[in-house]
Protein backbone atom coordinates (compact mmCIF):
# COMPACT_ATOMS: atom_id res chain seq x y z
CA UNK A 1 0.00 0.00 0.00
CA UNK A 2 1.83 3.55 -1.44
CA UNK A 3 1.16 6.17 0.81
CA UNK A 4 -0.31 9.46 -0.92
CA UNK A 5 1.09 13.04 -0.38
CA UNK A 6 -1.50 15.70 0.23
CA UNK A 7 -0.69 19.17 -0.20
CA UNK A 8 -3.42 21.88 1.05
CA UNK A 9 -6.39 22.87 -1.08
CA UNK A 10 -6.76 26.53 -1.68
CA UNK A 11 -8.44 27.93 -4.44
CA UNK A 12 -8.59 24.86 -6.34
CA UNK A 13 -4.91 24.66 -6.21
CA UNK A 14 -2.36 22.30 -4.00
CA UNK A 15 0.07 24.11 -2.27
CA UNK A 16 3.11 21.99 -0.97
CA UNK A 17 4.64 22.98 2.48
CA UNK A 18 8.01 22.34 3.55
CA UNK A 19 6.74 20.29 6.38
CA UNK A 20 4.34 17.52 6.14
CA UNK A 21 2.77 15.16 8.99
CA UNK A 22 2.04 11.63 8.72
CA UNK A 23 -1.05 9.53 8.15
CA UNK A 24 -1.02 6.02 9.93
CA UNK A 25 -3.09 2.78 8.98
CA UNK A 26 -4.95 2.32 12.55
CA UNK A 27 -4.76 -1.37 12.20
CA UNK A 28 -1.45 -2.18 10.78
CA UNK A 29 0.20 1.31 11.96
CA UNK A 30 1.91 1.98 8.73
CA UNK A 31 2.26 5.45 7.00
CA UNK A 32 -1.23 5.26 4.26
CA UNK A 33 -0.48 9.57 3.98
CA UNK A 34 1.63 12.70 4.74
CA UNK A 35 -0.63 15.58 4.68
CA UNK A 36 0.87 19.30 4.72
CA UNK A 37 1.12 21.77 7.78
CA UNK A 38 -0.18 25.22 7.38
CA UNK A 39 1.32 28.20 8.57
CA UNK A 40 -0.49 31.45 9.33
CA UNK A 41 0.19 33.13 6.33
CA UNK A 42 -1.58 29.65 4.19
CA UNK A 43 -4.85 29.99 6.36
CA UNK A 44 -4.82 33.57 5.68
CA UNK A 45 -5.03 32.67 2.23
CA UNK A 46 -7.56 30.00 2.47
CA UNK A 47 -10.16 32.71 3.89
CA UNK A 48 -8.84 35.32 1.25
CA UNK A 49 -9.55 33.14 -1.89
CA UNK A 50 -12.62 31.71 0.18
CA UNK A 51 -13.98 35.16 0.73
CA UNK A 52 -13.21 36.02 -2.91
CA UNK A 53 -14.90 33.12 -4.20
CA UNK A 54 -18.58 33.76 -2.72
CA UNK A 55 -18.28 37.60 -3.51
CA UNK A 56 -18.28 36.43 -7.24
CA UNK A 57 -20.20 33.26 -6.60
CA UNK A 58 -23.73 32.75 -9.20
CA UNK A 59 -24.09 29.54 -8.12
CA UNK A 60 -28.25 29.23 -7.90
CA UNK A 61 -30.41 27.57 -5.41
CA UNK A 62 -31.31 25.15 -8.03
CA UNK A 63 -27.49 24.76 -9.64
CA UNK A 64 -26.54 23.79 -6.15
CA UNK A 65 -29.08 21.47 -5.34
CA UNK A 66 -27.62 19.34 -8.86
CA UNK A 67 -24.45 19.89 -7.68
CA UNK A 68 -24.88 18.40 -4.35
CA UNK A 69 -27.67 15.28 -5.57
CA UNK A 70 -24.82 14.42 -8.44
CA UNK A 71 -22.24 14.45 -5.57
CA UNK A 72 -24.65 12.18 -3.73
CA UNK A 73 -24.41 9.43 -6.61
CA UNK A 74 -21.04 9.85 -7.18
CA UNK A 75 -20.35 8.74 -3.17
CA UNK A 76 -22.90 6.13 -4.27
CA UNK A 77 -20.62 4.78 -7.22
CA UNK A 78 -17.04 4.95 -4.70
CA UNK A 79 -18.81 3.68 -2.02
CA UNK A 80 -16.56 0.25 -1.82
CA UNK A 81 -13.27 2.51 -1.92
CA UNK A 82 -14.26 5.33 0.66
CA UNK A 83 -15.27 2.27 2.75
CA UNK A 84 -12.27 0.67 2.84
CA UNK A 85 -10.60 4.01 3.07
CA UNK A 86 -12.55 4.61 6.51
CA UNK A 87 -11.95 1.26 8.10
CA UNK A 88 -7.68 2.07 7.57
CA UNK A 89 -7.99 5.89 8.05
CA UNK A 90 -10.09 5.84 11.12
CA UNK A 91 -10.07 2.01 12.23
CA UNK A 92 -13.65 1.11 12.07
CA UNK A 93 -15.13 -1.40 11.15
CA UNK A 94 -16.42 -2.22 7.09
CA UNK A 95 -19.86 -2.92 9.03
CA UNK A 96 -19.27 0.97 10.55
CA UNK A 97 -17.97 2.82 7.48
CA UNK A 98 -21.00 1.13 5.37
CA UNK A 99 -23.16 2.82 7.59
CA UNK A 100 -21.18 6.18 7.75
CA UNK A 101 -21.27 5.92 3.77
CA UNK A 102 -24.98 5.42 3.47
CA UNK A 103 -26.12 8.44 5.89
CA UNK A 104 -23.15 10.52 4.00
CA UNK A 105 -25.55 10.02 0.43
CA UNK A 106 -28.42 10.66 2.56
CA UNK A 107 -27.33 14.24 3.99
CA UNK A 108 -26.20 15.26 0.58
CA UNK A 109 -29.33 14.33 -0.85
CA UNK A 110 -31.22 15.89 2.12
CA UNK A 111 -28.80 19.03 2.02
CA UNK A 112 -29.73 19.28 -1.98
CA UNK A 113 -33.32 19.47 -1.52
CA UNK A 114 -32.75 22.15 1.29
CA UNK A 115 -31.08 24.23 -1.17
CA UNK A 116 -34.50 24.62 -2.92
CA UNK A 117 -36.25 25.49 -0.15
CA UNK A 118 -34.73 28.16 1.90
CA UNK A 119 -37.52 31.07 2.25
CA UNK A 120 -38.62 33.79 4.30
CA UNK A 121 -41.25 35.09 5.66
CA UNK A 122 -44.13 38.00 5.88
CA UNK A 123 -43.95 40.38 8.84
CA UNK A 124 -47.40 42.13 9.67
CA UNK A 125 -46.15 45.45 10.28
CA UNK A 126 -49.73 47.27 9.59
CA UNK A 127 -50.89 45.42 12.28
CA UNK A 128 -49.24 48.65 13.58
CA UNK A 129 -50.94 51.73 13.59
CA UNK A 130 -49.15 54.44 11.51
CA UNK A 131 -47.37 51.39 9.35
CA UNK A 132 -50.67 51.08 6.84
CA UNK A 133 -48.95 51.67 4.10
CA UNK A 134 -45.92 49.69 4.65
CA UNK A 135 -44.91 45.97 3.42
CA UNK A 136 -42.20 44.08 5.43
CA UNK A 137 -40.91 40.55 4.84
CA UNK A 138 -37.70 38.86 5.98
CA UNK A 139 -35.60 36.67 3.64
CA UNK A 140 -32.25 34.59 4.17
CA UNK A 141 -29.14 35.36 2.79
CA UNK A 142 -26.00 33.40 3.40
CA UNK A 143 -23.78 34.60 5.83
CA UNK A 144 -20.39 34.67 3.72
CA UNK A 145 -17.00 32.48 4.93
CA UNK A 146 -18.02 29.40 7.30
CA UNK A 147 -15.04 28.05 9.19
CA UNK A 148 -15.74 24.32 10.06
CA UNK A 149 -13.31 22.19 12.38
CA UNK A 150 -14.33 18.48 12.10
CA UNK A 151 -13.16 15.13 14.61
CA UNK A 152 -11.75 12.31 13.91
CA UNK A 153 -14.39 9.57 14.37
CA UNK A 154 -16.83 10.18 11.19
CA UNK A 155 -14.46 12.20 8.82
CA UNK A 156 -16.77 11.93 6.12
CA UNK A 157 -20.03 12.17 7.45
CA UNK A 158 -19.53 14.83 9.67
CA UNK A 159 -17.32 16.88 7.51
CA UNK A 160 -20.51 16.78 5.05
CA UNK A 161 -23.06 17.29 8.00
CA UNK A 162 -20.88 21.11 7.87
CA UNK A 163 -19.85 21.81 3.97
CA UNK A 164 -23.15 20.42 2.27
CA UNK A 165 -25.47 22.86 3.89
CA UNK A 166 -22.67 25.46 3.46
CA UNK A 167 -23.03 25.21 -0.49
CA UNK A 168 -26.82 24.85 -0.47
CA UNK A 169 -27.02 28.16 1.49
CA UNK A 170 -24.53 30.02 -0.68
CA UNK A 171 -21.42 30.17 1.34
CA UNK A 172 -17.90 28.92 0.86
CA UNK A 173 -15.63 27.56 3.26
CA UNK A 174 -12.34 27.12 4.98
CA UNK A 175 -12.26 23.69 6.69
CA UNK A 176 -9.45 22.09 9.08
CA UNK A 177 -9.76 18.34 8.91
CA UNK A 178 -8.50 16.05 12.20
CA UNK A 179 -5.09 15.54 12.15
CA UNK A 180 -5.25 11.72 12.08
CA UNK A 181 -8.38 11.66 9.93
CA UNK A 182 -7.61 13.92 7.03
CA UNK A 183 -8.14 12.14 3.70
CA UNK A 184 -12.05 11.82 3.60
CA UNK A 185 -12.35 15.49 3.33
CA UNK A 186 -10.22 15.28 0.51
CA UNK A 187 -12.24 12.72 -0.80
CA UNK A 188 -15.59 14.67 -0.45
CA UNK A 189 -14.09 17.96 -1.85
CA UNK A 190 -12.87 15.77 -4.89
CA UNK A 191 -16.22 14.18 -5.00
CA UNK A 192 -18.35 18.04 -5.23
CA UNK A 193 -16.13 19.28 -7.63
CA UNK A 194 -16.20 16.07 -9.59
CA UNK A 195 -20.34 17.44 -9.90
CA UNK A 196 -19.70 20.77 -10.48
CA UNK A 197 -19.02 22.74 -7.63
CA UNK A 198 -16.95 25.37 -8.66
CA UNK A 199 -13.33 25.36 -7.70
CA UNK A 200 -12.82 27.78 -3.87
CA UNK A 201 -15.94 27.11 -2.80
CA UNK A 202 -14.61 24.62 -0.39
CA UNK A 203 -10.33 25.09 1.05
CA UNK A 204 -8.81 22.84 2.59
CA UNK A 205 -6.14 23.63 5.53
CA UNK A 206 -4.59 20.74 7.83
CA UNK A 207 -1.78 21.01 10.21
CA UNK A 208 -1.59 21.06 13.84
CA UNK A 209 -5.29 21.67 15.62
CA UNK A 210 -4.51 24.23 18.21
CA UNK A 211 -2.36 26.35 15.70
CA UNK A 212 -4.56 26.12 12.51
CA UNK A 213 -7.59 26.38 14.59
CA UNK A 214 -5.97 29.73 16.45
CA UNK A 215 -5.58 31.24 13.46
CA UNK A 216 -8.78 30.31 11.75
CA UNK A 217 -10.47 32.12 14.76
CA UNK A 218 -8.29 35.23 14.90
CA UNK A 219 -9.75 35.94 10.83
CA UNK A 220 -12.63 38.25 11.45
CA UNK A 221 -13.15 37.51 7.51
CA UNK A 222 -15.11 34.24 8.88
CA UNK A 223 -17.99 34.63 9.53
CA UNK A 224 -19.60 31.42 11.35
CA UNK A 225 -17.46 28.57 13.18
CA UNK A 226 -18.92 24.97 13.38
CA UNK A 227 -17.17 22.75 15.21
CA UNK A 228 -17.66 18.97 16.73
CA UNK A 229 -15.30 17.89 18.67
CA UNK A 230 -14.45 18.33 23.05
CA UNK A 231 -16.11 20.44 25.40
CA UNK A 232 -13.09 21.95 26.17
CA UNK A 233 -12.07 22.96 22.29
CA UNK A 234 -15.74 23.97 21.77
CA UNK A 235 -15.43 26.18 24.83
CA UNK A 236 -12.17 27.52 23.80
CA UNK A 237 -13.79 28.09 20.60
CA UNK A 238 -16.59 30.18 22.14
CA UNK A 239 -14.47 32.57 24.06
CA UNK A 240 -12.03 33.25 20.98
CA UNK A 241 -14.93 33.73 18.70
CA UNK A 242 -15.89 37.22 19.57
CA UNK A 243 -19.73 38.41 18.42
CA UNK A 244 -19.43 36.13 16.15
CA UNK A 245 -21.83 33.21 15.75
CA UNK A 246 -20.75 29.86 16.45
CA UNK A 247 -22.36 25.96 16.23
CA UNK A 248 -20.48 23.62 18.63
CA UNK A 249 -21.23 20.00 18.84
CA UNK A 250 -19.67 18.66 21.88
CA UNK A 251 -19.61 15.48 24.06
CA UNK A 252 -21.68 13.53 25.80
CA UNK A 253 -21.69 10.47 28.51
CA UNK A 254 -24.80 9.26 27.07
CA UNK A 255 -27.55 7.50 29.54
CA UNK A 256 -29.60 4.33 28.28
CA UNK A 257 -32.40 3.72 30.86
CA UNK A 258 -34.01 0.36 30.78
CA UNK A 259 -37.01 -0.05 32.92
CA UNK A 260 -38.89 -2.84 34.35
CA UNK A 261 -41.67 -3.12 31.92
CA UNK A 262 -39.15 -2.76 28.48
CA UNK A 263 -38.97 -5.69 26.42
CA UNK A 264 -35.28 -6.78 28.04
CA UNK A 265 -34.63 -9.03 25.01
CA UNK A 266 -35.06 -6.67 22.43
CA UNK A 267 -33.27 -3.68 24.58
CA UNK A 268 -30.21 -6.13 25.07
CA UNK A 269 -29.50 -6.74 21.75
CA UNK A 270 -29.89 -3.45 20.79
CA UNK A 271 -27.93 -1.64 23.40
CA UNK A 272 -24.82 -4.19 22.99
CA UNK A 273 -24.58 -3.64 19.37
CA UNK A 274 -24.84 0.35 19.78
CA UNK A 275 -22.63 0.12 22.82
CA UNK A 276 -19.28 -0.83 21.05
CA UNK A 277 -19.60 0.58 17.49
CA UNK A 278 -16.67 2.88 16.14
CA UNK A 279 -14.87 1.27 19.53
CA UNK A 280 -17.18 3.46 21.30
CA UNK A 281 -15.87 6.72 19.66
CA UNK A 282 -19.34 8.68 18.92
CA UNK A 283 -20.02 11.28 21.08
CA UNK A 284 -23.78 9.45 21.50
CA UNK A 285 -22.34 6.64 21.86
CA UNK A 286 -23.97 4.02 24.63
CA UNK A 287 -21.78 4.91 27.67
CA UNK A 288 -24.19 4.53 31.20
CA UNK A 289 -26.83 1.77 31.29
CA UNK A 290 -29.32 2.55 33.69
CA UNK A 291 -31.61 -0.95 34.69
CA UNK A 292 -34.42 -0.91 37.34
CA UNK A 293 -33.20 -3.18 40.20
CA UNK A 294 -36.23 -6.28 39.26
CA UNK A 295 -34.50 -6.65 35.77
CA UNK A 296 -30.76 -6.06 36.62
CA UNK A 297 -29.99 -9.40 36.59
CA UNK A 298 -31.90 -10.45 33.72
CA UNK A 299 -31.05 -7.62 31.68
CA UNK A 300 -27.35 -7.97 32.42
CA UNK A 301 -27.40 -11.66 31.32
CA UNK A 302 -28.89 -10.76 28.10
CA UNK A 303 -27.16 -8.24 27.41
CA UNK A 304 -23.49 -9.76 28.51
CA UNK A 305 -24.43 -13.11 26.20
CA UNK A 306 -24.92 -10.37 23.11
CA UNK A 307 -22.18 -8.98 23.86
CA UNK A 308 -19.72 -12.02 23.89
CA UNK A 309 -20.89 -12.57 20.53
CA UNK A 310 -19.13 -9.48 19.23
CA UNK A 311 -15.61 -9.90 17.43
CA UNK A 312 -12.86 -8.23 17.57
CA UNK A 313 -9.85 -7.18 15.46
CA UNK A 314 -8.86 -5.80 11.49
CA UNK A 315 -11.72 -3.74 10.68
CA UNK A 316 -11.03 -4.56 6.70
CA UNK A 317 -12.25 -8.27 7.69
CA UNK A 318 -16.25 -8.14 7.36
CA UNK A 319 -16.72 -9.84 10.11
CA UNK A 320 -15.09 -7.86 12.92
CA UNK A 321 -17.30 -5.73 15.33
CA UNK A 322 -15.15 -3.60 16.93
CA UNK A 323 -11.65 -1.98 15.50
CA UNK A 324 -8.74 -0.22 17.24
CA UNK A 325 -9.57 2.77 18.32
CA UNK A 326 -7.33 6.06 16.74
CA UNK A 327 -4.48 5.85 18.51
CA UNK A 328 -2.76 3.34 21.03
CA UNK A 329 -2.15 6.34 23.36
CA UNK A 330 -6.40 7.10 23.29
CA UNK A 331 -6.64 3.18 24.19
CA UNK A 332 -4.07 3.52 27.21
CA UNK A 333 -6.22 6.35 28.51
CA UNK A 334 -9.31 4.68 28.09
CA UNK A 335 -7.70 1.31 29.45
CA UNK A 336 -6.24 3.81 32.64
CA UNK A 337 -10.02 5.16 33.42
CA UNK A 338 -11.19 1.38 33.88
CA UNK A 339 -8.28 0.24 35.62
CA UNK A 340 -9.10 3.66 38.05
CA UNK A 341 -12.36 2.43 38.27
CA UNK A 342 -11.86 -1.11 39.38
CA UNK A 343 -9.17 0.14 42.29
CA UNK A 344 -12.28 2.27 43.47
CA UNK A 345 -14.18 -0.66 43.64
CA UNK A 346 -16.11 -1.13 40.56
CA UNK A 347 -16.10 -4.74 39.58
CA UNK A 348 -15.51 -5.68 35.62
CA UNK A 349 -18.18 -7.64 33.95
CA UNK A 350 -16.40 -7.96 30.47
CA UNK A 351 -13.11 -6.60 29.03
CA UNK A 352 -10.18 -4.61 30.25
CA UNK A 353 -7.93 -6.11 27.58
CA UNK A 354 -6.07 -4.08 25.51
CA UNK A 355 -3.60 -4.90 22.78
CA UNK A 356 -2.24 -1.84 21.46
CA UNK A 357 -4.79 0.39 19.87
CA UNK A 358 -7.91 -2.28 20.52
CA UNK A 359 -9.37 -2.23 23.49
CA UNK A 360 -11.43 -5.25 24.11
CA UNK A 361 -15.37 -4.29 24.90
CA UNK A 362 -15.56 -3.42 28.58
CA UNK A 363 -18.47 -3.66 31.32
CA UNK A 364 -18.03 -2.38 34.43
CA UNK A 365 -20.67 -2.09 37.08
CA UNK A 366 -20.67 -1.39 40.75
CA UNK A 367 -19.41 2.16 39.74
CA UNK A 368 -20.41 5.26 41.37
CA UNK A 369 -21.12 8.50 39.77
CA UNK A 370 -17.63 10.13 40.49
CA UNK A 371 -15.68 7.56 38.61
CA UNK A 372 -13.92 8.97 35.24
CA UNK A 373 -16.13 6.20 33.38
CA UNK A 374 -19.22 7.76 34.46
CA UNK A 375 -19.07 11.84 34.74
CA UNK A 376 -16.79 12.11 32.03
CA UNK A 377 -16.96 10.86 28.26
CA UNK A 378 -15.48 7.87 28.10
CA UNK A 379 -15.11 7.32 24.11
CA UNK A 380 -14.09 4.65 24.29
CA UNK A 381 -15.52 1.00 23.75
CA UNK A 382 -16.39 0.97 27.49
CA UNK A 383 -19.62 1.00 28.99
CA UNK A 384 -21.12 1.06 33.47
CA UNK A 385 -24.16 -1.07 34.04
CA UNK A 386 -26.07 0.42 37.20
CA UNK A 387 -29.22 -0.26 39.43
CA UNK A 388 -31.91 2.10 39.98
CA UNK A 389 -34.89 1.70 42.08
CA UNK A 390 -37.97 4.46 40.65
CA UNK A 391 -37.80 6.07 37.45
CA UNK A 392 -37.36 9.19 39.24
CA UNK A 393 -34.31 8.26 40.10
CA UNK A 394 -33.14 6.86 36.99
CA UNK A 395 -34.22 10.61 35.13
CA UNK A 396 -32.12 11.97 38.93
CA UNK A 397 -29.02 9.81 37.85
CA UNK A 398 -29.28 10.15 34.15
CA UNK A 399 -29.30 14.52 34.42
CA UNK A 400 -26.49 14.19 36.90
CA UNK A 401 -24.03 15.18 34.36
CA UNK A 402 -22.58 18.25 32.73
CA UNK A 403 -23.36 16.70 29.44
CA UNK A 404 -27.03 16.88 27.67
CA UNK A 405 -26.67 15.83 24.53
CA UNK A 406 -28.90 12.41 23.98
CA UNK A 407 -30.34 10.09 25.61
CA UNK A 408 -32.22 6.90 25.29
CA UNK A 409 -34.78 4.85 27.19
CA UNK A 410 -36.71 1.35 27.19
CA UNK A 411 -40.34 0.60 28.19
CA UNK A 412 -43.52 -0.06 27.16
CA UNK A 413 -45.75 2.51 29.30
CA UNK A 414 -46.88 5.53 27.41
CA UNK A 415 -46.82 7.42 30.09
CA UNK A 416 -43.44 7.03 31.23
CA UNK A 417 -41.83 7.67 27.79
CA UNK A 418 -43.59 11.13 27.53
CA UNK A 419 -42.11 11.79 30.99
CA UNK A 420 -38.81 10.96 30.27
CA UNK A 421 -39.51 13.46 27.22
CA UNK A 422 -40.03 16.02 29.30
CA UNK A 423 -37.83 15.25 32.14
CA UNK A 424 -34.59 14.15 30.12
CA UNK A 425 -32.42 16.94 30.23
CA UNK A 426 -31.02 16.13 27.00
CA UNK A 427 -30.76 17.46 23.52
CA UNK A 428 -32.58 14.43 22.16
CA UNK A 429 -34.89 11.70 23.99
CA UNK A 430 -34.67 8.47 21.90
CA UNK A 431 -37.90 6.04 23.38
CA UNK A 432 -37.20 2.37 22.64
CA UNK A 433 -34.04 3.22 20.92
CA UNK A 434 -30.29 3.72 21.93
CA UNK A 435 -29.05 7.40 22.42
CA UNK A 436 -26.77 6.84 19.58
CA UNK A 437 -30.05 6.72 17.10
CA UNK A 438 -29.70 10.11 14.80
CA UNK A 439 -31.30 10.79 11.59
CA UNK A 440 -29.96 13.05 9.04
CA UNK A 441 -33.08 15.22 9.20
CA UNK A 442 -33.30 16.01 12.39
CA UNK A 443 -32.68 18.52 14.70
CA UNK A 444 -29.30 17.02 16.23
CA UNK A 445 -27.50 19.39 19.21
CA UNK A 446 -27.13 19.27 23.00
CA UNK A 447 -27.60 21.43 25.87
CA UNK A 448 -25.05 22.38 28.83
CA UNK A 449 -21.16 20.75 28.06
CA UNK A 450 -22.55 19.22 24.84
CA UNK A 451 -22.84 22.59 22.82
CA UNK A 452 -24.96 25.03 21.10
CA UNK A 453 -26.98 25.04 17.45
CA UNK A 454 -28.23 22.21 15.77
CA UNK A 455 -26.85 20.39 13.15
CA UNK A 456 -29.36 18.24 10.10
CA UNK A 457 -29.26 20.45 7.10
CA UNK A 458 -32.22 22.54 7.16
CA UNK A 459 -31.09 23.46 11.02
CA UNK A 460 -27.49 23.95 9.95
CA UNK A 461 -28.68 25.91 6.94
CA UNK A 462 -30.51 28.30 9.52
CA UNK A 463 -27.48 28.65 11.61
CA UNK A 464 -25.70 29.49 8.31
CA UNK A 465 -27.88 32.11 6.75
CA UNK A 466 -28.87 35.38 8.57
CA UNK A 467 -32.58 36.84 8.61
CA UNK A 468 -32.56 40.34 6.78
CA UNK A 469 -35.52 42.27 7.38
CA UNK A 470 -37.00 44.47 4.16
CA UNK A 471 -38.94 47.22 4.65
CA UNK A 472 -41.00 48.89 2.09
CA UNK A 473 -42.97 52.12 2.19
CA UNK A 474 -45.62 52.19 -0.31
Amino acid sequence: MESKKYGLYIGGEWIETEESIPVYHKYSGKVIANIAKANREHVRDAVAKAQKVFKNSSLTPFRRYEILLKASELVEERRKELEVSLAREVGKTIKDAKGELDRVVNTLRISAEEAKRIGGEIVPLQATPGAENRLGFAIRVPRGVIGAITPFNYPLLLTAHKVAPAIAAGNTVVLKPATSTPIASFQLVELLEAAGLPKGHVNIVTGAGSEVGDWMLEDERIAIFTFTGSAEVGKWIKQRSGLRPVALELGNNSPNIVHSDADLEAAARLISARSFHNAGQACIAVQRILVQEKVFDAFTERYLAFVDRLQVGDPEDPNTDVGPMISEKEAIRAEQWVMEAVAQGAEMLRGGKREGAILHPTVLTRTTPEMKVNCLEVFAPVVTLMPYKTIEDAFEIANDSAYGLQAGIFTSDLNIAMKAARSLEYGGVIINDVSTYRNDVMPYGGIKNSGLGKEGPRYTIEEMTELRMVVMNL
